[in-house]
């Protein structure tokens, strides 16, 4: 059997990092609670599905790694290792960029970020 790319393993190892941690969410925005599913979601997000065809797979794959550069994974959201934009257009600065996780969560949730 072929061993799994660089990549495609770290992807794997985000996935459950974040599952373990409770931070692994489906795109419905509900917490993922089955091994099973974190495991399914991992290699869906790492493009080794075997229930993809090959051009799915490659790109989930370069959606992932997308959004891995951009810092935009729970597991980096939590850690604060999310990369700033320099836009000058916030009130508060260039770098400054508040609470952005709960701002995003409460995004998909269809809320405002003030109104916890």
């Amino acid at each position: 059997m072929p061993k799994q790319s660089e990549g495609k393993r770290d992807t794997m190892e985000r996935v459950m990092h974040e599952f373990k941690h409770g931070e692994l969410e489906t795109r419905a925005g509900d917490k993922v609670k089955s091994r099973k599913e974190a495991v399914a979601i991992g290699m869906s997000e790492s493009g080794s599905s075997n229930q993809d065809d090959k051009k799915t797979n490659e790109h989930n794959y370069r959606g992932t790694k997308a959004k891995e550069g951009a810092g935009k994974t729970a597991q980096q959201e939590k850690e604060g290792r999310m990369k700033h934009s320099t836009s000058s257009s916030n009130s508060k600065g260039s770098g400054w960029h508040g609470d952005s996780a709960a701002h995003a969560k409460a995004a998909r949730k269809g809320q405002h970020a003030t109104a916890r």
